[in-house]
Order: C-alpha cells, then structure tokens, then sequence
C-alpha cells in the first residue's frame, strides 16, 4: 500500500531510470567523429591541408563562362570560325567517332547530306560540300549542333562541349577532303571516294549527292516545304524536282523550279551511275 514517504521515491527512482536510459542513447560518436575544420591543417593529407585544391579542368558551379566562344560558337555576336582548342589526330578521331553516332544517320558518313533516315522519307539533310556550307565559319556548326537549326534538333544532350567541337573539326575535314593534296595529307597516299566505292563493290557514285526519291515527304501539314538549311527558297535545292502531279518516281531529271510554300519536290535518279547530271557531293 502507498503512503505520502514511498510515493515521491517510487517517482524519483523512475525519472532516474529514464535519465540512465536517455544518456544511454545518446552517444558522442558523432560528434566526436573524425572531421575536417575549414581552414585549419589535418595530417589525413601529406600537405597538411584539410581543404582540398580544385580538380584539374574542372569548374566550380556558378563560376562557368557560359558567354564564352568554347560554350556558344560566337565572337561578339557573330559565329566565330576558329577552334578553341589545339586540334590533333586525337580529336578528330573523336569527332569522327560521335559525327558516326549521331550526324550519319541524316548527313551520310561522307557528310553528302544522303543519310538513311532521309533515304527513308525524312527532310532532307544539309549537305556539307556545297559552296555555301564550305564557307560557313566552325561557330556555325557548333551553334546548329548544340541549338538545332530547322528540322534538326539540337544535340547538347548527346554531346559535351569538346565533342561537338571534335566533331565541327571533323566536318571541316571532311570539306577539305575534297580537294586535298598529297601534301595536305602529310605525303600520305591520297585516294578519290569513287575509287575507294568500287574496290569495295559499291558504285563509284556511292557517295555523291543523293537523289531524292518519290517516296519523301516535308512531313509538314499539307506535305509544304517551310524552308531548310541551304535551301533559297526558290525550288532549286539539289537541282530542282517535278511538278507535285507528277510523282511517279520517274527517272527523268526535271530542274523547273518549285518556289516554296508548293509540294516538296521529286528528284528523280540524279546522282546515280544511269544520270549522273546532279553530283555535287564527293567524288
């Protein structure tokens, strides 16, 4: 039976209970754990430092020049037509890997703008020999890989910075493939792309500008061109195409021009062995 003496002991023995068992869960490991104090030396590190320097190229965040030419392809406002950084062998074989990836599907390997995809029916791609695409300046292409331009999507996901440089590099050496001489090629052999076709079994007119077939589509609604990359504008892109009633595939080469805003036009078999009136794609 309780009475006025036991009850306060009975209490005070169990919030001394409960004391024991709080402190007990409360451990000093973490506080006491091994730690780094800003600005003050450690002996973990044979510099004594406890603050770690910068990693090599590397940026910290918010300290990235995102106005800079290596980040945008432009020179104060203008694209700019330089490389940024030392080119080599090394980087164009890089460039030469990812342009593989992710360009040749639509701009074909040799860069003739003949690509699967647009051997499908898609838009088709710009074609790097052309006059206008050989005097476009490097900040160009970098700007168009890394924003999109017309139908092309950008590709800022798929590449870092240095790539879409390292495959810029490579595209202008495919350009300047094109009339290459032994010298360029550092007293290397150098051979024409319709030679290496026909060792390999293809048409020497493998690689020369592709013709678009009756099949493609704009892939806009009511199947109108909105305009591309180094098309005037004026139905003279790639040479011309036959009237949109005259979709049949036929192989007659038809240069009348088709003024934009009209169906996307047909281009027959230019560029192949049986016509080749239309190949101003490598040779």
């Amino acid at each position: 039976m309780l009475n006025k003496t036991t009850t306060p002991r009975i209490l005070l023995t169990g919030l001394t209970a409960l004391g024991i068992l709080s402190l007990a869960g409360c451990r000093q490991d973490m506080h006491n754990q091994p730690k780094f104090y800003p600005q003050r030396g450690s002996s973990l590190y044979s510099d004594g430092r406890s603050v770690r320097p910068q990693s090599q190229n590397t940026v910290a965040r918010g300290q990235l020049d995102a106005t800079s030419y290596l980040m945008t392809g432009f020179e104060a406002g203008k694209e700019g037509d330089g490389m940024p950084m030392a080119v080599d062998i090394a980087l164009l074989q890089r460039g030469q890997q990812e342009y593989n990836v992710f360009c040749s599907a639509c701009h074909s390997r040799v860069g003739n703008g003949g690509g699967i995809v647009v051997q499908r029916g898609y838009r088709p791609a710009g074609n790097f020999h052309t006059d206008r695409m050989r005097s476009m300046p490097l900040g160009h292409f970098y700007n168009v890989i890394a924003n999109g331009y017309g139908a092309m999507p950008d590709y800022s996901a798929q590449l870092n910075v240095e790539e879409r440089w390292a495959v810029v590099a490579y595209i202008r050496a495919l350009q300047l493939s094109q009339s290459a001489t032994v010298a360029d090629a550092g007293g290397n052999k150098v051979e024409k792309l319709g030679d290496v076709a026909e060792r390999s079994g293809l048409s020497r007119n493998f690689a020369s500008e592709w013709a678009l077939p009756a099949t493609a589509v704009w892939g806009t609604p009511g199947n109108i061109d909105n305009g591309m990359p180094g098309d005037p504008g004026d139905g003279s892109y790639n040479g011309g195409g036959n009237s949109p009633a005259n979709r049949t595939g036929s192989t007659t080469q038809n240069t009348s021009a088709s003024p934009r805003g009209t169906s996307a036009p047909i281009y027959g078999d230019a560029g192949t062995a049986e016509n080749p009136t239309n190949m101003s794609g490598p040779k």
